[in-house]
């Protein structure tokens, strides 16, 4: 049987857990240590906490929910948002991460992947990869930085090749297209990243309803299955969506 991880995401805004639709239009969802610790109690095998505003504000992540959270949850945590050094990911793990995630700051000075996971294994390290669709390059995909708001110019799935190749230790693609539009992940872009890559991918964006992790799993071929607002707004239970899917023949923990 493909065996598979559930994480829920808390994205964060102002001290807040926010949703949004295409990464804009964010509505509030609530605490971060409440909903945390509310995941870690209800079968979660994973969290990622995404401070989605630091890297626009041009700051750090928010050290100080980091350890409230690591200190109601038993589970692995992912935390992303403003990471940009060796010493940022020192503090965040020390905080009590377990994995830190980098997007932009990966992108720009992709020499960073290499000097964390050279400085604590590839295994502490997420390379996220927000896409949007463009019919000109090779994948159809081109990654977008800052949130998703600045286009690069590169193909996304030959940047998570050379993420691999500097030493992530997982791939975190999220298609701005579906974030948030629960219509499903992008197939096509999980297949692509996976046919060409050997890493753990992270599927995320799109999640509506059950039929969709299912898809994510057996299309996709995705590892970790992330979800947001399906979760915080309650019409997702976890420990429902892991009986549907072992159900149809994929194991979770």
């Amino acid at each position: 049987m493909k065996k598979v991880r559930i994480m829920p995401c808390l994205d964060m805004k102002d001290g807040r857990v926010v949703k949004g639709v295409h990464f804009v239009d964010l509505q509030d969802a609530g605490d971060p240590v409440e909903i945390a610790k509310a995941y870690n109690d209800n079968g979660a095998d994973e969290l990622a906490f995404l401070d989605i505003a630091a890297t626009i504000e041009n700051r750090k992540t928010t050290l100080e929910v980091v350890r409230k959270i690591s200190e109601v949850i038993s589970i692995p945590f992912t935390v992303g948002g403003g990471i940009g050094s060796v010493e940022d990911a020192k503090m965040v793990l020390s905080a009590g991460a377990d994995r830190v995630s980098l997007s932009s700051a990966a992108f720009r000075r992709p020499d960073l992947i290499n000097k964390l996971s050279e400085t604590f294994g590839s295994d502490k390290v997420v390379v996220a990869i927000d896409v949007d669709i463009n019919d000109t390059m090779p994948s159809g995909y081109e990654v977008f930085v800052d949130g998703g708001n600045t286009a690069t110019g590169k193909d996304a799935v030959e940047w998570a090749i050379e993420a691999e190749r500097r030493g992530a230790g997982y791939l975190l693609p999220t298609s701005k297209a579906r974030d948030g539009a629960k219509n499903g992940y992008d197939i096509p872009l999980l297949m692509g990243i996976k046919e060409r890559t050997t890493l753990p991918v992270i599927a995320s964006g799109g999640a509506g309803k059950m039929e969709h992790f299912l898809e994510a799993v057996e299309e996709g071929k995705a590892d970790i299955l992330l979800a947001a607002s399906v979760f915080h707004f309650g019409e997702i239970k976890i420990d429902e969506l892991k009986r549907y899917l072992n159900d149809h023949g994929v194991e979770t923990p």
